[in-house]
């Protein structure tokens, strides 16, 4: 019995131990409230302060276990939300370039200006010159073909005056390319170098021959050229024309020959293009006879003008020769 009793006490006493344990390790319910105090006012004060730190504490075990079991959606979808609203993690896509100047201020190879579509316009409506004339109705058909509108012809305030001045302005690049070709070949040994009358005679031909697709109408369009508004502009043409062929031909001259020589070719070229439109034989053989005969006669007036200066040159020293010679036998030339 005393045995009994003795274990009884021993139970009681371990009872009581153990609750006294489970008080100081559980919370209180006047614990509990305290701290959620304490938490509640640590979260006004970092919301209040805007210059805290806005890390958000890692999520708890609680809180992690229920997003495993959502499948990870919320995570998903809450990382997302926060790199949006961070500055710091924002990634704007790269927009493209849409201005035509790149980073070194150069023209992109895609932009176009209004003069260089002008001129695609001017020289697609050639093809239709033939049909149409020199006229606004070529310069519609040009357009269309580059997928423009008709109406584009509305660009070109001076209308078909634009078109024959392009066309003119074309023919002379051309024939500058080709004769400064031939003066590359004659400096490198590759053909031989042409003497004057020829060479005047096969870039004026050259040249003339360009005419040929729309001699049909080249009329129309001598007659536009010689409109007053269009008078300055094709004078200027004809001008750069000449002047290339000369310089070509090796002039250098800066005196007074300089002008006679490029007014001489000047009537010669337009002489022979008047030939040319009234011209019906074969191949314009008429005409490139007359341009042959009118470089001639220009070469044998000059070859007379030099033959005339050196004999009065001639003269002369004979007459002033002469004149010594006579004060020499007087003795009028002699010393005192």
């Amino acid at each position: 019995m005393a045995a009994l009793i003795r274990s009884l006490r021993a139970v009681r006493s371990l009872r009581g131990l153990g609750s006294a344990v489970v008080g100081q390790t559980c919370p209180t319910p006047h614990y509990n409230g305290l701290r959620r105090g304490f938490h509640r006012a640590a979260l006004l004060r970092l919301a209040d302060n805007p210059k805290s730190d806005s890390t958000v504490p890692p999520p708890s075990h609680h809180e992690h276990y229920q997003a495993q079991e959502s499948g990870g959606t919320s995570s998903s979808s809450s990382a997302g939300q926060a790199s949006a609203s961070d500055p710091g993690t924002q990634h704007e896509d790269p927009q493209p370039n849409t201005s035509y100047q790149d980073q070194s201020g150069e023209q992109s190879e895609d932009y176009e200006t209004e003069e260089q579509l002008q001129a695609r316009i001017l020289t697609a409506a050639l093809e239709f010159v033939p049909q149409h004339g020199w006229t606004v109705d070529a310069i519609a058909a040009g357009a269309e073909t580059l997928g423009l509108s008709a109406a584009s012809a509305g660009m070109f305030d001076n209308g078909a005056g634009d078109l024959v001045l392009h066309f003119v302005g074309q023919c002379n690049a051309e024939l500058a390319d080709i004769l400064a070709e031939q003066h590359n070949e004659v400096q490198l040994g590759q053909a031989e170098k042409k003497k004057t009358a020829e060479f005047l005679k096969d870039a004026v031909e050259t040249r003339l021959r360009m005419l040929i697709p729309y001699i049909d109408t080249w009329p129309q369009a001598m007659s536009i050229l010689l409109l007053p508004h269009n008078i300055p502009e094709s004078l200027k043409h004809l001008s750069t024309l000449v002047d290339d062929i000369w310089y070509y031909a090796g002039d250098r001259s800066t005196d007074l020959n300089w002008y006679t020589r490029r007014a001489t070719l000047t009537g010669i070229y337009n002489t022979t293009e008047l030939v040319m439109v009234q011209d019906s034989s074969p191949d314009f053989e008429d005409t490139w006879t007359f341009l042959d005969n009118r470089i001639k006669d220009v070469v044998n007036m000059a070859n007379a003008a030099k033959q005339l200066k050196s004999t009065g040159e001639a003269v002369a020293q004979g007459l002033l020769g002469a004149a010594v010679t006579l004060k020499n036998i007087t003795g009028m030339n002699q010393r005192r």
